[in-house]
């Protein structure tokens, strides 16, 4: 009989920034590969972001490798996204996601494919090099969550995880493979349920199937104020749902109400 063995995500070290860039590196290849294979309608398929297809999608993405390769170009879109949230409200991160595509809309899919490309190796290597005394300097967010944020937590992490989720996303829309490895989706997932597990604060076991899945559980902290924190929750999910349902693309309810910034 064989026993599962259960990760304290208490214990789960959080992505470090050399991690991070590494996983960046890997993410974006992986992105590139499945782009190459798309062809015709595949670009016009609708996402479950509601105002993007896989096209549009992807040129949010060109524009925020685009901001990490020069500073003139970061500067550039958050004064154009400040003046867009002005003009339309809403949280300045959706601000920001329509100027990266709306600035970029006369790129045909095969140039965003080279460009990206082209930019991938720069984004990360300038994102690597970005110095500590930047990386901890605070930044208000206004959504998903209203916090504030280390600017290496948006660098390291936040990147990462849009990065991902996207190509959950484009999957989904055209039909293509999901390509998952313990290795490497595994580790975000890891990190993501850590995250989950310190926002929430309560006891749980959680076992997530499919090739980035584990077995999970937290204690809880002493911090946790809701009702019967004492009973642990036990859940199972496949380990991309969960992601998505914390990401807000599906209904989650319970400990999966608690929102994890992807």
């Amino acid at each position: 009989m064989m026993t599962t063995t259960l990760m304290d995500v208490t214990e789960s070290d959080p992505l470090c920034h050399e991690e991070a860039m590494q996983l960046q590196a890997v993410e974006l290849d992986q992105t590139i590969a499945l782009l190459r294979t798309f062809h015709g309608d595949d670009w016009s398929s609708q996402t479950e972001c509601p105002d993007w297809d896989v096209r549009r999608m992807y040129l949010h993405v060109l524009g925020a490798c685009d901001a990490a390769t020069s500073i003139r170009e970061n500067v550039h879109q958050m004064r154009a996204a400040k003046r867009h949230q002005k003009t339309n409200g809403g949280p300045l991160e959706a601000g920001l996601s329509a100027v990266q595509v709306s600035e970029r809309l006369a790129v045909t899919p095969a140039e965003l494919v080279e460009t990206l490309a082209r930019t991938a190796p720069i984004t990360v290597k300038k994102r690597t090099k970005l110095p500590s005394l930047l990386r901890r300097v605070r930044m208000k967010i206004d959504g998903p969550v209203v916090e504030t944020w280390a600017l290496g937590y948006l660098v390291d992490t936040i990147y990462l995880r849009d990065l991902w989720m996207h190509r959950v996303d484009a999957t989904r829309s055209t039909g293509r493979e999901l390509v998952l490895s313990a290795e490497h989706d595994g580790r975000i997932v890891e990190d993501v349920v850590a995250e989950w597990s310190r926002r929430h604060g309560q006891p749980f076991e959680l076992t997530l199937t499919g090739p980035a899945g584990g077995s999970f559980t937290s204690a809880g902290s002493a911090a946790a104020t809701q009702p019967n924190s004492e009973s642990v929750a036990m859940l199972e999910f496949d380990a991309v749902e969960f992601c998505r349902i914390l990401a807000g693309r599906a209904e989650g309810s319970s400990l999966l109400t608690t929102i994890v910034p992807f």
